[in-house]
């Protein structure tokens, strides 16, 4: 399936499948794009809806731009692309991986999203920069006075970062929610997403053998049958 390309005022953006009034707005994570195959089978697998997937700053077609992949910024666009939803079909809903589910879970307060999947879901994004300051060895004061601090993972940690998840930890999550994450993921806390599921009713699957990333065909498998199931319950 190929995606139709538009902008989003300044934001890369691609709209799959046949037109529909329900919508699914696709969030991508850190190292991808609006072109993530997540996003193709999404729409492979819900073909009575429409999935508008969009780039990120220094993502897909940005990578060469000087806006930097930052919380503030990237819930700001979210919430434009939102708004775009908003004004062209009648019901919205939400797919988001990894680290864009904490940025939905800010850019998403006071909407109305009918149904939401998250994948391996960032949903507290001070633990994960916590966890992320300990395998590094990188200290509290040491950020504070480095403003930016590289990791071998390719994700720099950043002073201003740190201060904002701080005092935005993401709020109530009123939303009908599907999380599927793999039994093998080291990068979010188990605990974390459990915690958030129990706490707002998310229905969560769990899948063996998987980590943090679905890349494989058995992952993409696995997330196209996840999709046709909890679409239908």
């Amino acid at each position: 399936m190929e995606p139709k390309l538009l902008r989003i005022n300044r934001i890369p953006a691609a709209l799959w499948g046949a037109p529909s009034k329900r919508l699914i707005v696709a969030v991508h994570g850190a190292q991808s794009s609006k072109m993530d195959d997540p996003f193709r089978i999404l729409a492979e697998a819900l073909p009575h809806c429409q999935v508008l997937s969009f780039d990120m700053p220094e993502h897909g077609d940005r990578k060469n731009e000087s806006i930097l992949c930052k919380p503030p910024v990237c819930i700001e666009e979210l919430s434009d692309v939102l708004d775009y939803a908003e004004s062209g079909w009648t019901e919205i809903c939400l797919f988001a991986v990894s680290l864009g589910a904490y940025f939905s879970l800010l850019a998403c307060q006071g909407r109305t999203i009918s149904h939401a999947w998250f994948l391996y879901p960032v949903v507290d994004m001070e633990r994960l920069t916590h966890d992320m300051m300990g395998w590094f060895k990188i200290s509290k004061a040491r950020l504070e006075a480095e403003g930016t601090i590289p990791t071998p993972m390719g994700q720099a940690l950043y002073w201003d970062d740190y201060c904002y998840v701080r005092s935005h930890p993401g709020g109530c999550w009123p939303f009908h929610t599907d999380i599927l994450r793999g039994a093998e993921d080291n990068l979010v806390a188990a605990e974390t997403v459990a915690a958030f599921a129990e706490r707002f009713s998310c229905r969560m699957r769990i899948v063996e053998g998987a980590g943090h990333w679905f890349h494989t065909p058995e992952d993409m498998d696995r997330l196209f049958r996840w999709l046709r199931e909890t679409n239908e319950a």
